[in-house]
């Protein structure tokens, strides 16, 4: 039962901390970013340390962490799912409950810049470090990189992506980076997602970092795909957000993983609150794309 699997996440976090650690070091390891089907097929779960709790019309969806870890643990037991993405605090979780076995998990890196604040561009890195990943025996970090032109904090954001690029690298973890093309409207950051300023944003993108061994992109789909995917080489991850009609979506995901540098899905919102509350459903809809 869910009250129970909190307990004993709560347990361990009073009495035993250093359970995490003992967690991380007897998990068994993904021997593949990619699974059976030949596809990645990552739940993405790094939205609330942004600040960003709401689906659909729920402003706090994902603010309910129990809530939330059941959602989780049904979508990574679902056949072809191959790993998850998050926080710190969501990795532990997950490492005591004893659901990461097998899969790639990557963490997220930077959540500095809070969703909806005069300071969103200025995206510290306030999560996971290489160090650290390495040292939990993860598979990679993931960072959002949003290019702003008219933010004078963006060279900031692009330095700190590529020494991120540069130390994941050092350490053979991929470097999962998220580009946009973004600016400021109405007061609001707002990421372009036209066709030809998401190409933009990946060959800025491509370029970050001393070596781009281990670096691998997280992208929209959009219009176009076959442009977009064909400004890169690196291998390319296509994200979810959060989706507004579940059968377009899925037609438009399933279009854009025939080409040949889109290696899977990474998801979140969508498959872990879909809008008829089945997530097991909307998981195995997913995985069937690939």
């Amino acid at each position: 039962m869910l009250s129970d699997n909190v307990s004993r996440i709560v347990a361990a976090r009073v009495s035993d901390p250093g359970a995490i650690a003992a967690a991380a070091a007897r998990r068994m390891k993904a021997t593949s970013l990619l699974g059976e089907h030949g596809k990645a097929m990552i739940v993405a779960a790094d939205h609330p340390a942004r600040g960003a709790n709401g689906v659909g019309g729920d402003p706090t969806a994902m603010a309910d962490r129990f809530e939330l870890l059941d959602r989780l643990c049904i979508a990574l037991e679902r056949p072809g799912v191959t790993g998850v993405l998050g926080t710190a605090d969501i990795l532990e979780d997950l490492l005591l409950l004893g659901v990461l076995d097998g899969k790639s998990v990557f963490g997220s890196m930077n959540r500095a810049g809070l969703a909806g604040s005069v300071f969103e561009i200025d995206d510290r890195f306030t999560g996971y470090d290489a160090e650290a990943l390495a040292d939990m025996g993860f598979d990679g970090g993931k960072m959002l990189t949003r290019i702003a032109l008219d933010d004078p904090a963006t060279p900031s954001v692009l330095f700190d992506t590529a020494k991120a690029v540069n130390e994941l690298n050092d350490r053979e973890l991929i470097a999962m980076v998220e580009p946009f093309l973004s600016s400021w409207q109405d007061g609001k950051i707002r990421n372009d997602l036209s066709t030809d300023a998401v190409i933009k944003s990946i060959t800025i993108a491509s370029g970050l970092g001393r070596r781009t061994a281990y670096t691998w992109l997280k992208l929209p789909v959009v219009e176009n795909m076959e442009r977009v995917l064909a400004s890169s080489t690196l291998p390319a991850l296509l994200l979810g957000g959060e989706v507004t009609d579940p059968e377009a979506a899925f037609t438009s995901w399933g279009k854009a993983l025939k080409q040949p540098t889109a290696q899977g899905l990474v998801v979140g919102r969508s498959l872990l609150y879909p809008s008829n509350g089945d997530v097991a459903g909307a998981v195995d809809k997913a995985v069937s794309l690939l």
